[in-house]
């Protein structure tokens, strides 16, 4: 295990009717709010109303129509509203997409340029950023307590990941009732997107981590069993509470402090999504079985087959064929959630890109030289080769 400093002091408010804490942690910071939102869901359920209500003594400033992959058009935007209102928190309502936008608003407000996406582009932000405080609607990205930021630039087929010390959020509302309404397709694809986030950490090079593990295995148990169950039943609180406080854990340091390397799916599924703008869980649950699958050897079957067995309850005891019984159990849990399987299901149905997208995700990322096993381009072509069509795996 390797050196780590572990310090996630996101005021965490977990459950029922928080809203009455509202606005007196809004107005710790001051009293120009930035709010920040995406499609208008957040008007349909009702969300929106809440919000304005619990602050009705603050000046509310709106950034509406966040992209479920959002752009940096919407971040300059958002950056010039903070500079002209003079704005002193920004309060982001929605899920990931959302969060993520806000904290790229709070470093380009902070950095003074004129030049957004040079920020997004430096990848790591080390200026100072506006306070960000984010009530959860969509389990996913975990988002709400990290550092991270995804920003789309659609001009130039660039989906990067940034992050700063300073762009944590102070405190975040996490109520399993505002998921209630989220619909069967998002709900699987945030349910794949915190399984990936557990795998990204999990098939890691670093050695003699048995606690992120074990921590990882066990939430990637909760979202198998709660996931079905919240698509069966949208208003279960315990399916909903579990996949939430799930997505929170897997991405807020806990499972990944210690390990080294570089994650593999997500380099590849930002250019899905930079290309073609689909759905980033999706892409993530099409990719993640092919790019298993295609990286398993002798060596690192151990691994996969430990995964099998500690978190399908798979007893075959070949390290090879558990590694096999646990890739199309992979396979079969997406499927079975719903989730389009196959690139030409999501509206990706010639392969003329995947050469220029192949060597993006190299570029971009560190998965030539530092992934669980090295990635080079026609390696990543051949796994959006492969994602073209169904597979089996045993």
């Amino acid at each position: 295990m390797n050196n780590f400093t572990f310090n996630v002091a996101t005021d965490i408010r977990f459950g029922k009717d928080r809203f009455e804490e509202l606005a007196q942690v809004i107005e710790k910071f001051g009293k120009n709010v930035l709010l920040v939102y995406g499609g208008g869901s957040i008007k349909k359920n009702g969300l929106y109303d809440r919000v304005l209500k619990e602050l009705a003594g603050v000046n509310i400033i709106e950034l509406a129509g966040v992209e479920p992959n959002p752009r940096i058009e919407t971040v300059a935007k958002g950056a010039k509203l903070c500079a002209e209102n003079e704005i002193d928190v920004i309060l982001a309502v929605g899920g990931g997409s959302t969060i993520d936008c806000a904290k790229a608003v709070a470093a380009v407000h902070g950095s003074s340029t004129d030049q957004p996406w040079d920020v997004i582009k430096k990848r790591n932000y080390d200026g100072p950023a506006l306070p960000i405080v984010t009530i959860l609607t969509l389990a996913a990205t975990g988002s709400e307590m990290n550092r991270g930021a995804v920003i789309t630039n659609w001009q130039t087929n660039q989906k990067l990941g940034m992050g700063g010390q300073n762009l944590l959020p102070k405190v975040s509302f996490l109520d399993p009732q505002n998921t209630f309404s989220v619909g069967k397709y998002q709900t699987a694809a945030g349910s794949a997107d915190i399984m990936s986030h557990l795998f990204e950490n999990y098939f890691n090079v670093t050695p003699a981590t048995d606690v992120q593990d074990g921590i990882s295995e066990g939430l990637m148990r909760t979202v198998i069993k709660n996931c079905p169950i919240a698509l069966a039943a949208p208003e279960d609180y315990d399916a909903r509470a579990n996949l939430m406080w799930a997505s929170t854990l897997a991405l807020n340091g806990l499972t990944g402090n210690g390990k080294g390397g570089t994650w593999s799916c997500h380099a590849m599924e930002h250019e899905l999504s930079a290309f073609y703008d689909i759905t980033h869980g999706i892409g993530l649950a099409i990719l993640t079985p092919r790019w298993m699958h295609h990286v398993l050897n002798e060596e690192n079957a151990i691994k996969f087959a430990q995964y099998g067995r500690n978190v399908w309850g798979i007893t075959e005891t070949v390290p090879m064929l558990a590694a096999r019984m646990a890739i199309q159990k992979t396979y079969d849990y997406f499927k079975a959630c719903g989730i389009p399987m196959t690139l030409p299901e999501v509206g990706i149905k010639d392969d003329s890109k995947f050469e220029v997208m192949a060597k993006q995700a190299v570029s971009y990322s560190k998965i030539a030289t530092e992934a669980f096993v090295p990635l080079q381009v026609e390696d990543v072509v051949k796994i959006y080769q492969t994602s073209m069509t169904e597979q089996s795996y045993l």
